[in-house]
C-alpha cells in the first residue's frame, strides 16, 4: 500500500510533531549511516562518456524529471546525442532496457522514464553502471541521469541538485531538516549540497521571487533559479484534478494559478497505479461535478489507453531565468 507524502514533512517546525518524530527518528539514523557508508565505500566506474546527474537531496516533490527533459532538449538541439537514464522506479523490468514509447508500460519501465521517452531516447537499470554502458553501444555521447545523487557507481561529470523554490504556507523545502522517514531529507543537507556541483531551485511560474534565506543556503554553489510554466492552458468548464506525485498539492496550487475551473482535486500518492477502484473514484467524481478530468503527464501515460482519450493531459516545462548560465555548465561538463 503505497501513502500520500505526509505534508508535515515540509513544516520548517516539524518538531512539533514530537510523538510520530519521536518514533520515525532512530530509524533516520540508520537511513543517513546506510547512505554514508555506501558512497564512502563505492568507487564510481567512468562509462567512458560524460554522465551529467539529475538528483535532489529530499524524498521526491522537487521536480527533477523537468529539468532532465530542459537538459536533454538543450543538449539534443546542440547536437549532442543524450540519453536519459533512470532507474526505472516503480517498474518491474531490472534492466538495463531500452524504453519504448509505443510498447513499454508505466508497470514495467515506470512512469517517469516512460514519459520522456515520448521525446527522447532513455534507458531504464537498476544497475546505473550496465545501464549507461548499453546507452553508450546504443550511441548515446553523454547520459542525464534522472536521481541518483546519492548513488555513487558512476562518475559523473555534472551533479545537480534540484530544490523546490516555493516556500509559501509555511512550507520549507527541507522541513527542519530531519532524514527520511521522520522527516523529507535523503541525507542532512550540508552532507549533499558538498557533493552538488551546482544547484537549480525550481519555483511556480506565479512566485515573485525566490526566498533570499533559501538562496543563502547555497552559497559557495552555482545556483541557476528555473520556474515550472504551464506548457499549455488547461481547458475551459470544471475540472476535477488529480495526481500521483511527490507533493500533489502543487499541482492543484499550479492548477488554479494557471486559471483552472477547479470543481475538485484528488491527491494520490506518489507514483499511484491506476486501479479499478481509483478510475472509479474518478469517474464518480467527475461525474458527479458534471466535470472533466485534468492531470499530469507523469499520471497520463500511466492511465490506461481507454482512458486517456478521457482525461486532458496538462504538460509543464521548466524554463530557465540564466539559460547561458545553464549552457556554460552543459558545456562544461560534456566537453
Amino acid at each position: 500500500m503505497k501513502l500520500t507524502t505526509p505534508r508535515w514533512w515540509y513544516v520548517r517546525e516539524g518538531r512539533k510533531f514530537g510523538a510520530t518524530r519521536a518514533l520515525l527518528t532512530p530509524v533516520s539514523w540508520v537511513w543517513a549511516s546506510v547512505t554514508a557508508r555506501r558512497i564512502v565505500k563505492t568507487t564510481p566506474v567512468d562509462p567512458g562518456m560524460p554522465v551529467i546527474c539529475v538528483g535532489n537531496l529530499t524524498v521526491g516533490g522537487t521536480g527533477k524529471t523537468p529539468i532532465v527533459r530542459e537538459l536533454l532538449t538543450r543538449l539534443t538541439a546542440r547536437g549532442v546525442a543524450a540519453h536519459a537514464l533512470s532507474r526505472g522506479h516503480g517498474g518491474s523490468l531490472i534492466g538495463p532496457a531500452w524504453v519504448d514509447p509505443e510498447h513499454s508500460t508505466a508497470a514495467e519501465v515506470g512512469d517517469e522514464p516512460l514519459m520522456l521517452a515520448r521525446d527522447f531516447p532513455v534507458w531504464i537499470a537498476r544497475d546505473r553502471v550496465a545501464g549507461a554502458r548499453a546507452a553508450a553501444e546504443d550511441g548515446a555521447q553523454v547520459v542525464v541521469m534522472d536521481d541518483g545523487h546519492q548513488n555513487p557507481s558512476l562518475k559523473k561529470a555534472l551533479s545537480i541538485v534540484v530544490v523546490d523554490g516555493e516556500t509559501r504556507d509555511g512550507e520549507w523545502p527541507f522541513g527542519d531538516g530531519a532524514v527520511f522517514p521522520a522527516g523529507p531529507m535523503r541525507e542532512p543537507l550540508a552532507v549533499g549540497l558538498a557533493r552538488a556541483d551546482a544547484v537549480v531551485v525550481l519555483a511556480p511560474a506565479d512566485l515573485p521571487a525566490v526566498a533570499p534565506e533559501l538562496l543563502a543556503l547555497f552559497a559557495g554553489k552555482p545556483v541557476l533559479i528555473a520556474r515550472l510554466e504551464p506548457a499549455a492552458a488547461p481547458p475551459s468548464g470544471p475540472q476535477v484534478g488529480f495526481a500521483g506525485v511527490g507533493k500533489p498539492w502543487k499541482v492543484e496550487r499550479a492548477l488554479i494559478a494557471a486559471g483552472c475551473d477547479l470543481a475538485d482535486f484528488i491527491p494520490l500518492p506518489d507514483h499511484a497505479s491506476y486501479d479499478a477502484p481509483t478510475l472509479r473514484l474518478l469517474e464518480e467524481t467527475a461525474r458527479r461535478l458534471d466535470a472533466g478530468l485534468i492531470t499530469t503527464e507523469k499520471d497520463w501515460v500511466k492511465l490506461p489507453l481507454d482512458w486517456r482519450k478521457r482525461v486532458t493531459i496538462w504538460p509543464v516545462r521548466a524554463r530557465f531565468e540564466d539559460e547561458a548560465a545553464l549552457d556554460a555548465l552543459l558545456a562544461k561538463a560534456v566537453n
